[in-house]
């Protein structure tokens, strides 16, 4: 039976990839920081299935012997400060675990068995201000915040140890996933968030930053596959992931919305104080590699994702009352 360690399995994406890999006869590992409120909500149903570690990406010798302990055959590296707009307000901390974090554990790998193999979560936040259209595993990076320096580092220390050290690392380039298990702080689960409370009579508007930005927006549950894919190829190399469309914040509410029979432009409100200090305005991507070499496929469209959410949170928001 092989043997995964997860970083980040509390989050949207690990929880998708725990059930995932359980789904293939993993024996799944996972770390979690240790905090006085640990929010175990994403994985309180696979709890009695999977192995959950206090460590911490700050912490070398926790890594260290997580990995000699547990023996993974494959680690996730999915943990990170992942907000954008938090690595503003907190830019050194962000830098120290989302860039050094990987090389802390990229070191544990190499120390305690360089044949693990390993995926680090790369972002198509590294492409920021971008230089090309669409975006795919050769185009220029051009950050435009903390998280996104953060992450080039990330993605190159990656491909520098397995340049340097022979070790199977592999960066995928995942562009906007999304799902009902999306934080609340991101716009598009604010949005979907909103909308069930507006639908509700819980609230009667949405603040939001800029409308006009577009991102390439898939479904979380789709993009674990691929990480999953990346570490079964005979040789470790890097992976765009994403829908290959560009839909704009406007557009999602639009969906959202009319999901419910509400017209968003009697609710939403343009709200400067939710823009970036250094905008992205476009991110579409060109997964064609990953569609050719990986095998991998989407299955929900843009569309079933935006209504997905929004029956998740009007469901939730009706069991609250």
């Amino acid at each position: 039976m092989p043997t995964a360690l997860i970083t980040g399995i509390t989050g949207q994406d690990g929880s998708y990839l725990a059930e995932l890999l359980l789904s293939k006869g993993y024996k799944v590992v996972g770390m979690v920081r240790r905090s006085s409120t640990v929010n175990f909500e994403r994985i309180e149903h696979l709890l009695d299935d999977i192995t959950v570690l206090q460590g911490d990406l700050q912490d070398q010798g926790s890594l260290l012997s997580m990995l000699e302990e547990y023996k993974p055959t494959e680690v996730y590296n999915l943990a990170a400060q992942s907000f954008v707009p938090t690595s503003w307000n907190q830019p050194a901390l962000t830098g120290d675990v989302t860039a050094l974090g990987v090389t802390r554990m990229l070191e544990a790998i190499r120390f305690v068995n360089p044949k693990i193999r390993f995926y680090q979560a790369s972002s198509s936040e590294m492409f920021g201000k971008v230089l090309e259209v669409p975006q795919k595993e050769s185009t220029p990076f051009y950050p435009r915040s903390p998280y996104g320096v953060a992450k080039v580092y990330g993605h190159w220390i990656t491909i520098n140890y397995r340049e340097s050290f022979d070790i199977f690392a592999t960066s995928g380039i995942l562009f906007n996933h999304e799902s009902p298990r999306r934080g609340l702080e991101f716009v598009t689960r604010k949005i979907t968030d909103g909308v069930a409370r507006i639908k509700l009579g819980k609230a009667n508007e949405l603040r939001l930053g800029n409308l006009d930005s577009q991102r390439d927006w898939g479904f979380a549950g789709d993009y674990v596959h691929a990480m999953w894919l990346m570490l079964q190829q005979d040789h470790p190399d890097n992976y765009v992931i994403g829908m290959g469309e560009t839909h704009s914040v406007k557009e999602f509410c639009e969906i959202a919305f009319s999901h419910v029979g509400l017209d968003y432009k009697e609710y939403v409100k343009v709200d400067e104080r939710y823009y970036r200090p250094a905008e992205v305005d476009l991110l579409i991507s060109d997964p064609s590699k990953a569609r050719t070499q990986l095998k991998w496929e989407p299955d929900v469209t843009f569309n079933e994702l935006v209504t997905m959410m929004v029956d998740s949170d009007v469901a939730r928001h009706k069991k609250m009352n």
